[in-house]
């Protein structure tokens, strides 16, 4: 059996500088393709996010058990007030560290809690005995109660087993209504993609959904139904089901042999927000343990990673949250301003709301200060705005050059449909040389893998304004798809305290 030495990784740039088919020319979908993605339409908890949350709650829990006892049972009076927070402290957090290292948190073990009480309760009671250890050796033992250490120690047991016997009950309930649950598509059909879904369904406690199969060949070298599971059409109508449908993951059910087809795939389903696997548990070749992941005991290769997901779009989240609220204190001053200027200037509303592509190619709505003429806004932003443009105001040109007219996008940061940092939003119908900007660009709706923002890595380095050639429009996708590429919080807040500065550079604002 061959060995190799490094993980096989395909190579990003070899995916988008591809000049194969545009990632924007989606196929429209079958009736039944349609009716399957619309049945997924919904989001679903993710299990990740579950275990996450129970480490929380069960933290929280053994801290409060403890310092209840200790302030019921032996009182704020004793000489040890500082002594036993820090113990509760320190136990309640070593014990969540040991449980999740006993894999106590892993979706199997949720789901049989019964079988886990030996495991948790030897941890528990592992964690306790530790601490009575180094409380011998430093001779504070006998100064700490008895009865509270006992109290802890059985109602700690009881707090973490009890909430797992109820958890694993709603875990089982939302696996059969669809609530949590990981969502997969097969890419290639035949034999190699039944060995696949079987191989899968017989895990036990796996919580992948299988909604189809697509595969660009014929009936004859791929039949319509495999393992019970229709093949809904071809990979580029793929791209539109995963666009309707809430799809987690792509599991590419082809032999690494078959090289040329895979790159072909992946350079059409790479712009997707998805997790991409290869299937190697029929394949010969042995790779390093990190390279891959698992459904249960079935081996998957790494290939894309959904940007930006679980506890990261949280953070990402609660970061749009805090700043967009203090951006719209901070900025109110002027937000009023503005508006008053612009009812003084011209007839006309002050905010101007334009259509734009949202995460996964969503339509979004955009608001901005109103900086053109009413008769003659262009909502499409089908012609760009140039210097000089006569359909710009007065105050429409000293907005747009400070980019103040941007500032009630804060608000659309805070309900959710822009980030505060991410790809700036383009107008659906955003053109240069008469050609729709994914016409322009391979991998053009790559930039779509993540929610839009207000400000971005393009714009702090120069790619901001007038998109008047198509090496501006590279340019700026080359940027973003680096942002998405090498995201985080740290980057953000970058990014965020960088733009006013570089906004002061307003030679491409018009």
């Amino acid at each position: 059996m061959n060995k190799i030495e490094q993980p096989h990784r395909f190579s990003t740039d070899a995916v988008r500088k591809h000049p194969d088919d545009k990632d924007g020319a989606a196929k429209h979908l079958n009736a039944t393709a349609r009716n399957i993605a619309s049945q997924f339409r919904r989001d679903t908890m993710s299990p990740i996010m579950v275990s996450g949350v129970l480490r929380l709650v069960e933290l929280a829990l053994l801290a409060l058990a403890g310092t209840l006892l200790f302030v019921h049972y032996v009182g704020l009076g004793t000489s040890l007030t500082w002594q036993y927070p820090i113990v509760i402290a320190c136990g309640s957090l070593i014990a969540v560290i040991l449980l999740d290292i006993v894999d106590c948190y892993q979706l199997s073990a949720l789901m049989r809690p019964v079988s886990q009480i030996g495991r948790i309760a030897a941890v528990w009671a592992g964690t306790l005995a530790l601490f009575a250890v180094i409380g011998f050796f430093v001779k504070i033992s006998g100064e700490f109660s008895r009865v509270w250490f006992g109290g802890w120690f059985l109602s700690g047991l009881f707090l973490l087993i009890g909430p797992r016997l109820l958890l694993a009950h709603m875990i089982k309930r939302w696996a059969r209504n669809g609530t949590m649950e990981r969502r997969a598509v097969i890419v290639g059909g035949g034999k190699g993609a039944e060995t696949l879904i079987r191989s899968v369904e017989q895990q036990p406690y796996n919580d992948i959904r299988i909604c189809g199969i697509f595969d660009d060949r014929d009936d004859k070298r791929s039949p319509p139904l495999v393992a019970g599971y229709p093949k809904l059409g071809t990979v580029p109508e793929l791209i539109e089901f995963a666009r309707i449908a809430r799809i987690d993951m792509l599991i590419v059910s082809l032999p690494l042999t078959a090289e040329t087809r895979v790159l072909s795939l992946l350079r059409k389903l790479w712009v997707l927000p998805v997790d991409i696997r290869l299937s190697a548990h029929s394949n010969q070749l042995q790779f390093r343990p990190r390279a891959y992941s698992y459904i249960g005991a079935v081996p998957l290769l790494d290939i894309f990673d959904k940007p930006i997901n679980d506890w990261d779009s949280v953070a990402k989240r609660a970061f749009d949250i805090v700043f967009s609220l203090i951006g719209i204190v901070a900025f109110s001053p002027v937000m009023l301003a503005t508006a008053i200027a612009i009812k003084l200037d011209s007839k006309g509303p002050v905010l101007f709301k334009q259509q734009r592509h949202g995460f996964n190619n969503e339509v979004i709505d955009v608001y901005k200060f109103r900086s053109m003429y009413t008769e003659m806004s262009d909502p499409t932003a089908k012609q760009t705005v140039t210097r000089n443009d006569p359909r710009v105001t007065r105050v429409g040109r000293f907005i747009r050059k400070t980019s103040i007219d941007e500032l009630p996008q804060f608000f659309n940061a805070l309900l959710g449909s822009l980030s505060l940092v991410g790809p700036r939003p383009h107008a659906i119908a955003a053109q240069s040389h008469n050609l729709l900007y994914n016409e322009v660009v391979d991998g053009y709706f790559a930039r779509h893998r993540v929610k839009p923002g207000v400000t971005g890595w393009a714009q702090i380095n120069g790619w901001r304004g007038e998109m008047d050639t198509d090496e501006k429009i590279r340019m700026r996708t080359e940027y973003d798809l680096y942002y998405i590429e090498n995201w985080s919080l740290w980057l953000d807040l970058k990014i965020l305290f960088l733009t006013p500065v570089r906004l002061l550079n307003t030679e491409n604002a018009y």
